[in-house]
């Protein structure tokens, strides 16, 4: 299959080649390795290659999954692949020893007959939203090369965006799934808190703020990873409600007129890029011409209690990854093995008691009420994905030696993704336009607790509506 060819399609579309005998397995991981040979010097998206694996893996017997033989990326941190290692953007984690098993995640994307040909970059820990890492190096935005990609899954959007893979797998745990895919114009969705499994290793991630899922181009790719990996497993401490139906009929079914809330900017933060609080506007009018009903409202809450709630979670959880992982590899955690913002965080957490801990859950469970009542009045929040256009790069991480420093300019640059974190909400970033200087611009959709289908049915209308795929990046395998 030639390069020009393969990323023509998405990845159902690719498996569908493969189950018809029109191409094997094989050669899509042969295109998968031409397309990273094409682009990654340019965008190093790519921290660790397994094209020789793959192959081999291509050429022998695969399950007979909606994506069989499809080339896939998994995120540098999170689910463990057998005979790998995760290395976190991190040289804390150099020398640590490859996984005796895979997470119950990987095993279903096996499962679903993917084929991993590689990981992808991250920040060191998932700590910044930005993938700028000193160990594996600036990853860099398709569309252009001087803008961050976003972070913490980075690598993927990039990936996907550049036309490596068609899917690529990532982790949410306060916007790090829709930041980069608005960064890159790709699709995503942050899945409500315990749709996925997370064992059989940990209960459940920094509290139940971290979820992972998948970045890809189209709205009905996402669906039907969804459907073959949603589901709690053994020993799971709680889980989402059951959907309803497969979410890959979701996103071809256009959705009963819904009530939509839209918000331009958010109330603590409300200097948004013109351009993007276009957008908004434009997607609203886009909704009333499809027959919703469009009111502009968006859930208030205590902003200072909020972010010392999101910090506590987030801050703590790193604090203790770092910490958990020195122990496990019998090392000290000294400032030369961190990144600065990375030290400056774990600092942050220590310093937290369990009362300070307990107050921040209190706060949280406080602003899922809040929310839950303002999703009985609406069935969808639009909002713009992030405030900006991607930040150049080196303005998110310079200067990062103190966490104040990096706070300062995430707040208002990315206000909107970590309230759906905080309450469990499924959230969706939607490429929708391109600016003026030629970025990417995207919109948040996001729904009641438990309620992906209602986004897929959305989202699959704008794509239809308004379909963003033909647009490509500059870097891109098939220029």
């Amino acid at each position: 299959m030639r390069l020009s060819e393969y990323v023509e399609f998405d990845a159902l579309g690719l498996a569908e080649l493969v189950a018809s005998g029109e191409v094997s397995a094989a050669e899509l991981v042969g295109a998968s390795a031409e397309a990273i040979d094409r682009v990654d010097p340019a965008i190093n998206a790519i921290c660790q290659d397994f094209r020789e694996t793959a192959m081999k893996a291509a050429e022998g017997p695969l399950p007979d999954g909606p994506f069989r033989g499809v080339p896939f990326l998994l995120k540098d941190i999170g689910p463990m692949m057998a005979g790998t290692r995760n290395g976190g953007g991190s040289q804390l984690l150099l020398g640590s020893p490859a996984a005796a098993h895979d997470s119950e995640l990987v095993a279903r994307y096996r499962r679903a007959g993917l084929i991993v040909v590689g990981k992808t970059t991250t920040p060191e820990f998932g700590a910044s939203i930005s993938t700028e890492v000193t160990l594996t190096g600036i990853t860099r935005n398709p569309w252009d090369l001087q803008r961050s990609t976003g972070g913490s899954s980075g690598g993927s959007a990039a990936a996907v965006s550049a036309g490596i893979v068609p899917v690529a797998q990532g982790g949410d745990g306060g916007g790090s799934l829709r930041i980069p895919a608005a960064c890159c114009h790709v699709f995503t969705m942050k899945p409500t808190r315990q749709r996925l499994p997370t064992g059989p290793d940990i209960g459940d991630a920094f509290g139940g703020f971290s979820v992972a899922h998948v970045i890809s181009h189209t709205v009905r790719d996402n669906a039907a990873m969804l459907d073959a990996t949603c589901g709690p497993d053994v020993g799971a401490p709680y889980w989402a409600p059951p959907p309803a139906g497969p979410y890959l009929i979701d996103a071809t079914t256009d959705p009963a007129p819904l009530r939509i809330a839209f918000a331009t900017g958010h109330f603590a933060h409300p200097d948004v890029d013109p351009e993007r609080a276009q957008a908004v506007h434009d997607a609203a009018a886009l909704f009333h011409d499809l027959g919703h009903s469009v009111e502009e409202a968006q859930p208030v809450y205590d902003w200072d209690q909020y972010m010392e709630g999101v910090q506590a979670y987030l801050f703590g959880g790193i604090a203790f990854a770092v910490e958990q992982t020195a122990r496990d590899l019998g090392k000290t955690v000294t400032p030369d093995l961190l990144e600065p913002l990375t030290w400056s965080i774990l600092e942050r957490g220590r310093g937290r008691s369990a009362v300070d801990f307990i107050r921040a859950g209190q706060y949280i469970g406080t602003l899922g009420r809040i929310v839950g009542r303002f999703f009985e009045r609406y069935d969808v929040l639009l909002t713009p994905s992030i405030a900006a256009p991607p930040a150049p790069i080196g303005y998110l991480t310079n200067p990062t030696d103190h966490v104040e420093d990096y706070l300062r300019k995430v707040e208002p640059y990315a206000p909107f993704q970590p309230f759906a974190n905080a309450t469990g909400q499924p959230a969706a970033n939607v490429p929708f336009a391109i600016d003026r200087a030629g970025l990417p611009v995207g919109i948040q959709l996001v729904s009641r607790f438990g309620d992906e289908a209602t986004l897929y049915r959305l989202a699959g209308q704008i794509e239809r509506a308004r379909p963003w795929r033909g647009r490509r990046p500059p870097v891109h395998a098939g220029r």
